[in-house]
């Protein structure tokens, strides 16, 4: 039993010092990736792409407001005129209108949110690729993102920026 607690205590001790040894041989860099992606032309394209798609929603939105208040303003005016039956009638297509706009507002958003998924995604994986082509190419075995707030609080080690971007020709 004294044999197997010195034998058990020994391969501890050796998988201890191997797993510092090979911690200490590991080679980490970092790279700023949201700096990274927003340098690259095709993250450009992309936000003018949304740009436009958001204005044209926008615009369409408020198209559907002004008509909307356009209408209460008509009805408010006549509102003496007509019955009360014709002003519940008119109140709930005003409702309507409301309704309809709002579900507009909201289909838009999600309309917009897949697009910028649909046009992100394709940036992020090449991104992603020259980094780890470069961080290969380099012999580093770990890449921090040094971006502001994704964690790494100090970040003196080489920084991959310049050769990524090298690779992607930015």
């Amino acid at each position: 039993m004294k044999q197997f607690r010195s034998l058990f205590i020994a391969l501890m001790l050796t998988l201890g010092v191997t797993t510092l040894t090979n911690a200490q041989n590991s080679k980490v860099a970092h790279i700023a990736t949201q700096e990274l992606i927003e340098t690259m032309p095709a993250y450009k394209d992309a936000m003018a792409q949304l740009d436009k798609l958001r204005n044209t929603y926008d615009a369409e939105i408020k198209d559907m407001m002004n008509e909307a208040q356009q209408t209460l303003k008509r009805y408010e005016a006549e509102a003496e005129t007509v019955t009360d039956e014709e002003n519940a009638k008119r109140s709930q297509e005003l409702q309507g209108a409301q309704r309809r706009i709002q579900e507009h507002s909201q289909k838009a958003s999600q309309d917009i949110q897949k697009k910028q998924q649909d046009l992100i995604r394709p940036i992020l994986e090449k991104a992603r690729n020259a980094i780890q082509k470069v961080a290969r190419a380099k012999g580093y075995d770990y890449v921090l993102d040094s971006t502001t707030g994704a964690g790494v609080i100090m970040a003196d080690g080489y920084d991959l920026m310049p050769d990524v971007k090298k690779e992607l020709g930015i």
